[in-house]
């Protein structure tokens, strides 16, 4: 698993940040979450292919998680693309997009599905073989989710001394990889754990921004591998994400105690401040595994 930030400050773009955006790639599949001002211009810094693109899922409809959007949606009609693209968002950002590419006479000439969110409890919005979405539902301002990514668990591993050992043909390899017990030609049964190892942990992450502080997602996200987490304020401003329903970085660590995850990503400064490292040394004294998101930075995790 690789996540990609693009972007990860609150509010207005600058010159050295940019706003809420950043790139998933798990299990072979790439997904971008949040689609801020400025994200393709990083897509390129970061030399990401936006042919790799099908799924973009949007948290909620303040300017700094999807302003982006229509610019990157006419670029991939500009590039020809011609595979379906799948946008997961609240309900109303279908018709914001649309409108938009129906003034500007920039309809796409691919297709453009809109898989639109209003449940206020978590459910699944996206499935295939290898990889499962949820939502978590967030407390903002306006209605806002996150998004739970989970590996689903793989084939087992062939022991490939042992079933050489015992003769089988290639053919069956499938058979056992998917769990089956194997009877040789003599009547023989032989157990599947003895001819496969288990298969790889599947690894989870949790993306929450934006949100104040709020116990109710603890366990949707609990045991998560990863929690990128806002935290817009230091303790100091605490009123202000109070008002503002933001998170301050003591209150994200709290919510990565609580529900065990093993790793917490920092993100969403506010830009007021100077020195994001601030923000890890508040959240340290409650929670000691965590990372400072940035723009461009990127994690590996398996």
């Amino acid at each position: 698993m690789k996540l990609t930030i693009l972007g990860c400050y609150a509010a207005t773009p600058r010159t050295i940040t940019n706003p809420t955006s950043q790139v998933l790639e798990i299990k072979n599949r790439m997904f971008l979450i949040d689609c801020g001002e400025g994200t393709q211009v990083q897509l390129r810094k970061n030399k990401i292919k936006f042919s790799s693109i099908n799924h973009i899922f949007i948290s909620h409809l303040h300017g700094d998680h999807f302003y982006g959007l229509v610019g990157l949606i006419s670029t991939f009609m500009l590039l020809n693309r011609q595979t379906d693209l799948h946008i997961h968002g609240p309900k109303g950002i279908k018709e914001i997009i649309l409108l938009q590419l129906k003034y500007s006479n920039s309809y796409t000439s691919y297709n453009l599905y809109f898989h639109e969110l209003s449940a206020t409890e978590s459910e699944i919005i996206f499935e295939d073989e290898k990889v499962i979405v949820k939502t978590i539902p967030l407390k903002h301002r306006i209605y806002t989710n996150g998004f739970l990514f989970q590996e689903k668990i793989g084939e087992r591993k062939l022991n490939i001394d042992e079933v050489q050992k015992h003769n089988i043909e290639t053919c069956y390899y499938q058979n056992i990889k998917n769990g089956k017990d194997i009877t040789l030609d003599n009547g023989t049964i032989i157990p599947n754990a003895e001819l496969t190892f288990d298969p790889p942990r599947p690894i989870s992450y949790a993306f929450c921004s934006d949100t104040m502080y709020d116990e109710t997602i603890i366990p949707i996200i609990q045991n998560a591998d990863i929690l990128y987490h806002e935290t817009t304020f230091l303790e100091t401003e605490a009123d202000k994400a109070q008002k503002t329903m933001h998170s301050t970085a003591k209150e994200a660590a709290k919510i990565a105690q609580l529900a065990s995850v093993k790793n917490l990503i920092l993100g969403h400064y506010s830009t007021r401040y100077d020195n994001i490292e601030l923000f890890k040394e508040e959240a340290q004294t409650i929670f000691k595994n965590i990372e400072l998101a940035d723009d461009g930075k990127s994690f590996e995790f398996d």
